[in-house]
């Protein structure tokens, strides 16, 4: 039995025959002595384009240096991702789910081509953190995902009004509150409806994001890193250090030396991602408040290991799980005071209390969830994570609605509101853009549903995310708690009120949402879990005979082979 680790590596480095391949390692800078220690490759997600993976390098260097210390090799390489928050409301957002495909299959190509004995994945952003997890899962060699972690909040001085102050505002006197990306997209709303000026958008802009890191608010990257420690695939607690806090280098170097643990142990990912740690990493999500990306990340992940997983899973547990998370964007908070509260361990203590996790799955840490949570310390007087005798809500923050609109489901977040029944006028766009200027028109009324079609993940192709929307609509009272939206693409982050994205099937592939004409009148009922148009099934039928879809938006290129090759959203939005 090989104790050492190095249990696939040899293929690359040992034998006469191999002086090729040390040759040229060795020109790079790697010794005899280096190349006979188990070699771990370093799949790094770093960018300087956005803050979320822009300091990946630093964190890089500390996880290797636990390696080394621990007596492994490591080997650093690079994939991409794409920034959410940079490209939200342009057609580059379409790359942003594609991404994640693509992080999956060159951390995969780069591994296998390599035969690494262990893997360590550094991502700081929405996909490619499920991204790195799926290659993890798909590999199945010992390893674990690393967060970059959280942004710190930005700080913003208002008026008494309750608008920013700028430096146009010369003796007025106002307090300063925490801010996030959100707070932008929210102000550009304010901003199109004339409710605050250019110099006060710019007070914004300038003050949301203060240095490297990931969205503050419990939006999709802090959501499946917070997703990743209950799975067991991330560190529960050395992930979710903020990125510029001073533990973090400490931090990524003791996930350095445990991977190393991983590699000599044996342990892989399909021991550690089960059905029970999924269903576990759903629950912490329902409890959180987190992001309705969650459903299509964990269902691909699920995917990777053949373990079935359902949008449904994600209904019946979340009506079991009360939402206990005080974080934005429903809430107050952001992913540092999670952090500062008690973190993951803390929450997993909650949920095993009350007897919501299973916890007996190994975790990277070589513990279970369980042991894991008995270690937790909370933080005196902390409001972030409530216990049980004041839940925020006594159900979680995803439901999933199904009707002759959705017959193959759709996600809404209700973390955040307490709207439960809505019926309104259609209002139909074809694209987010086309909504996107009636929002900035005006030319939406209180009430309407908000119909985005042909964005889902073939007719986008990509499922688009429609932060750019959803935050100009909160940006106009009056239409802020008033209007509902649905999509065959994604709604995450804005909390206004009723949001049902991923409507599967989609507009592209002949689903009811294409058959939606403007004036028809949509329900959305919570408590029965339906979202129905209203009109008979025979209308809907008849409609859908005249529709002929769009031709695909790209005809070469990887959106082309993404779009021919994507599977539905409620499967994940997975490619085959």
């Amino acid at each position: 039995m090989n104790t050492t680790g190095k249990t696939h590596s040899n293929v690359l480095t040992e034998g006469p025959h191999r002086a090729g391949a040390r040759a040229m390692l060795r020109g790079v800078g790697f010794s005899p002595e280096d190349l006979r220690k188990p070699i771990v490759g370093i799949a790094n997600t770093w960018t300087e384009i956005g803050p979320c993976n822009f300091h990946l390098r630093e964190i890089a260097e500390a996880v290797k240096q636990g390696i080394r210390e621990a007596g492994g090799t490591p080997m650093e390489f690079n994939t991409i991702t794409i920034s959410d928050g940079i490209t939200m409301g342009t057609e580059g957002m379409k790359a942003s789910l594609i991404s994640r495909e693509v992080i999956a299959d060159s951390i995969e190509l780069v591994t296998r081509g390599n035969s690494f004995d262990g893997l360590v994945c550094i991502a700081g952003c929405d996909k490619n953190m499920p991204g790195a997890i799926m290659a993890l899962a798909r590999l199945d060699i010992p390893g674990m995902m690393l967060y970059g972690g959280s942004i710190q909040p930005g700080h913003l001085v208002i008026g008494e009004d309750g608008k920013p102050l700028s430096g146009k505002s010369p003796g007025a006197v106002g307090k300063q509150i925490d801010i996030t990306i959100q707070t932008v997209f929210e102000a550009i709303g304010a901003h199109a409806a004339g409710t605050i000026n250019d110099a006060q958008l710019e007070a914004v802009e300038a003050s949301a994001c203060p240095g490297p890191g990931a969205c503050g608010g419990q939006f999709t990257a802090n959501t499946m890193a917070m997703a990743g420690e209950f799975l067991g695939i991330s560190p529960i607690q050395l992930t979710g250090v903020p990125a510029m806090s001073p533990e973090k280098k400490e931090a990524s170097r003791q996930a350095g030396s445990l991977v190393m643990d991983l590699v000599r142990k044996g342990l892989k990912p399909s021991q550690i991602i089960t059905r029970e740690s999924l269903e576990d990493a759903v629950a912490a999500v329902c409890a959180s408040g987190g992001s309705t990306n969650a459903v299509l990340h964990l269902i691909a992940i699920a995917n990777e290991c053949n373990i079935p997983l359902s949008v449904d899973d994600f209904d019946r547990i979340s009506l079991r799980t009360p939402l206990i998370c005080d974080m934005t964007p429903g809430g107050k908070y952001v992913a540092k005071d999670y952090q500062d509260a008690g973190g993951s361990r803390l929450l997993a203590k909650r949920l095993l209390d009350k007897g919501l996790l299973h916890g007996e799955t190994p975790t990277v840490t070589g513990q279970t969830l369980r042991a894991e949570a008995a270690r937790a310390q909370e933080t005196p007087g902390q409001q972030v994570i409530h216990d049980w005798s004041n839940p925020l809500k006594s159900t979680g923050g995803l439901v999933i609605l199904k009707g002759n609109l959705a017959p193959e489901g759709c996600v809404v977040k209700v973390a955040g509101h307490e709207r439960l029944h809505h019926t309104g006028t259609a209002r139909v766009f074809d694209s987010e853009d086309a909504c996107f200027q009636a929002v900035e028109a005006g030319r939406i009324q209180p009430n309407d549903v908000l119909v985005i079609r042909y964005e889902g993940p073939r007719g986008g192709p990509g499922m688009r995310e429609m932060l750019a929307v959803t935050a100009a609509i909160k940006g106009i009272p009056e239409l802020s708690k008033t209007v509902a939206l649905l999509t065959d693409g994604r709604f995450s982050g804005a909390t206004h009120g009723l949001m049902a994205g991923h409507v599967s099937p989609e507009a592209q592939l002949g689903g009811p949402i294409a058959a939606v004409r403007e004036g028809d009148t949509i329900t959305f009922d919570i408590p029965n879990r339906k979202l129905n148009l209203n009109i008979s099934d025979e209308e809907i039928a008849a409609r859908l005979q005249d529709i002929q879809p769009p031709a695909l938006r790209y005809q070469r290129g990887i959106f082309a082979k993404y779009a021919h090759s994507v599977r539905s959203a409620s499967q994940g939005a997975v490619t085959t």
